[in-house]
């Protein structure tokens, strides 16, 4: 679609957009944008073998956002008839100007999207397939019954089907006009099984793509039916092994949660800008070894946390965090990329036009190594290795972090061994990062259905190779 069919669909012009901005700025704001989007949520449920929920919604409307030295104006409107989008440019406006703080504006038009190539997409962009019940009932009826059909010990199964679609139009004063359609679309299952002593266990999958119905193939429809049922022996031979302090090896894929939640976040440059970060005063410092490169790539094909524009309309872009060992960048949108007298990163993004943007990751690894996961495991004599975390706190500015693992095993003299659960990995982001001692070759994204909630919720990825931890805090048996 072109912009003339954005502009259409929200009902506005560009003059219209002109005009909305400039009354923005009336009462001297430096900077104003507008975010219009229309989603369309469809889901559909369906719990032991029969259809349980189902829904489609509607979001519509705009927010428009001025700042004003450190102060931010923000006002929405679920409507774009002209006097309601007006009323939320004046109030917008008035918001920035109240006398609620006097710091030094900042010069939002330095040199912000210099080197920046906008128009490449990560996804189609053509208007996903309409489709309804018809065609999801099978493919989710395929999904309850292989996970029903694979392990005798199932009782309870639940599975999902969920899609939306996202129209979404950016105007500013300093770029002008954006536009980018959003498709999203997430497979889930959960599984109960009880065993014949009375035990249960849970475990759950999923899958989630920027695509449409053409993401809905029985080929995955079956993988994530396959990843429910697997581990399930080891679950219930799982012991709560001895805590202390012991070398970790992270698996490859969800592991990856944890560099997101005790290191990814500490790169935010709100938090960078508020020396609220543990990482604030570590700019061009190494790190860690200097075979860890740590990245937040918003330019990954269909990935559920790409951007082809962030929600500032900023071309999504690959940011190297760390690279060889030294802290490169920080993740920026506009506001602090000005603070910084950087070019934003791409990493403004907001849950909805109800909502400011803020620095938000996307899809964040750590590349490849050259260590192989057998050389890595065999390198320790005792410790654990964990692929499946949940839980996880983090305080952001000392780095602390506690994450419940799922399930992994004991590593003894070199071999994985007896399965583990119900234990707590415990440390310090900075401090972990530094104690990487390798990392394999085996990169793997999870993609998952993951979303990150800081401050409101955004769909994000993650991912990790196998990666050796010197020393973390084991919170196990006495």
């Amino acid at each position: 679609m072109d912009k003339t069919a954005y502009l259409e669909h929200f009902k506005v012009t560009e003059e219209n957009l002109r005009e909305l901005t400039g009354l923005a700025l009336s009462k001297g704001g430096d900077f104003a944008d507008l975010y219009f989007e229309h989603t369309v949520y469809n889901e559909l449920s369906m719990r032991d073998g029969q259809v349980n929920s189902g829904g489609s919604h509607i979001d519509y409307g705009m927010g428009i956002r001025v700042l004003k030295g450190e102060k931010t104006g923000y006002a929405y409107t679920e409507s774009t008839e002209w006097e309601d989008i007006r009323r939320a440019a004046l109030n917008a406006a008035m918001i920035a100007d109240s006398p609620s703080g006097t710091e030094p504006g900042y010069a939002y038009s330095d040199g912000l999207l210099k080197n920046r190539i906008p128009g490449k997409h990560y996804w189609s962009v053509a208007r996903i397939e309409e489709y309804g019940a018809a065609k999801r009932l099978p493919l989710l009826k395929r999904l309850g019954d292989r996970v029903a059909e694979s392990d005798g010990r199932v009782i309870k199964v639940q599975a999902k089907i969920a899609d939306s679609f996202s129209m979404i139009m950016m105007y500013n004063s300093i770029d002008g006009l954006s536009f980018d359609s959003r498709p999203l679309t997430s497979v889930t299952a959960a599984g109960i099984f009880k065993d014949g002593a009375g035990n249960t266990e849970t475990n759950s999958a999923s899958r989630s793509f920027r695509m449409g119905f053409d993401l809905l193939s029985a080929k995955l429809i079956d993988e994530v039916a396959a990843d429910v049922t697997k581990g399930i022996d080891e679950r219930f031979a799982a012991i709560r092994p001895k805590g202390g302090e012991m070398p970790v090896v992270m698996g490859a894929g969800g592991s990856g949660i944890l560099l997101h939640e005790a290191i990814g976040h500490a790169f935010e440059a709100d938090f960078i800008r508020k020396k609220q970060s543990v990482f604030s005063e570590q700019f061009g410092k190494t790190v860690c070894d200097p075979s860890i490169s740590v990245v937040d790539d918003g330019t990954l094909a269909y990935n559920r946390g790409s951007v082809n524009v962030d929600d500032e309309g900023v071309p999504g872009q690959k940011t190297y965090m760390v690279r060889s060992g030294k802290l490169e960048s920080f993740l920026h949108d506009r506001i602090s990329a000005a603070h910084f007298k950087t070019a934003p990163t791409g990493n403004g993004r907001r849950e909805s036009f109800r909502f400011p943007p803020i620095p938000r990751m996307r899809s964040t690894y750590m590349e490849n190594g050259n260590c192989s996961p057998e050389d890595i495991i065999a390198e320790v004599r005792h410790g654990i290795y964990v692929d499946d975390f949940s839980n996880g706190q983090v305080k952001i500015g000392e780095g602390d972090f506690t994450f419940y693992v799922k399930n992994g095993r004991l590593i003894e003299n070199g071999k994985l061994t007896a399965p583990i659960k119900d234990i707590n990995i415990i440390g310090n982001g900075p401090k972990a990062l530094s104690d990487i001692v390798a990392v394999g070759n085996d990169l793997k994204i999870d993609n998952g259905t993951w979303t990150c909630g800081k401050e409101q919720n955004c769909v994000v990825t993650c991912g990790i190779p196998t990666v050796l931890v010197r020393s973390l805090t084991v919170g196990g048996e006495a």
